[in-house]
């Protein structure tokens, strides 16, 4: 009861899983909860034998050091903080630096493939996955590699035919299944936004509870 709650957030790219996730803070208490990215490990282009960021496929968990994920849970279960990495998505490198991160009462995991691994969704006590429409999904993704992440239109359509979607099909849809929540239209429900809520602060209360009794 002492651990803290793992939520974890899934769904398409762009299919609004930022946006549930903070409209989820916005009704818990801020200083109780700490958001880890999967994408913050994503691995450094140097990891992929020479080859350019053309050639290779970033929506493939390979792509990502899910271990390391794994391990950090498991350090923030047990109370002590991590050395999170930091991504630099413009030239596909890791950062020298690391973002250290002091274990919450709740922790809240988002990224595309983290029901992919059985190790890391065993690690999560709600699993949540964003169910967007797929012309939606593909004009936020747009949206955010042209404006954030500095690329041509060019080169986010040619990634999104050529790996974005197929392994969307392959692994991040089929996903869903270990899904206790599904959440249609994203942040626009706040329906199921208002529901899980309510659950993570009664579970969070009740383990409160709990400890105060023990003492």
């Amino acid at each position: 009861m002492n651990q803290p709650l793992i939520i974890g957030i899934a769904g398409g790219t762009g299919s609004g899983k930022t946006t549930v996730t903070y409209k989820i803070l916005e009704r818990l208490d801020i200083n109780k909860v700490v958001v880890i990215q999967h994408d913050s490990y994503y691995k450094d282009i140097s990891a992929f034998g020479g080859v350019g960021p053309t050639e290779v496929n970033f929506d493939h968990p390979h792509a990502l050091e899910t271990t390391l994920m794994i391990e950090h849970l498991k350090q923030l279960r047990l109370r002590e903080p991590i050395q999170q990495p930091l991504y630099d998505f413009k030239t596909y490198t890791r950062l020298k630096e690391t973002n250290t991160i002091q274990p919450r009462n709740i922790i809240i995991v988002e990224g595309i493939l983290i029901f992919v691994e059985k190790d890391l969704r065993d690690l999560m006590d709600i699993k949540i996955y964003v169910d967007t429409d797929v012309d939606e999904r593909l004009l936020r993704r747009l949206r955010r590699d042209l404006i954030e992440r500095g690329r041509s239109i060019e080169s986010v359509i040619h990634q999104y035919i050529s790996t974005v979607k197929p392994m969307h099909l392959e692994f991040v849809e089929p996903s869903k299944r270990w899904a206790d929540v599904i959440i249609p239209k994203g942040g626009e429900n706040t329906v199921a936004i208002d529901m899980i809520a309510t659950k993570i602060n009664t579970m969070i209360r009740a383990a409160d509870l709990f400890l105060r009794e023990l003492s």
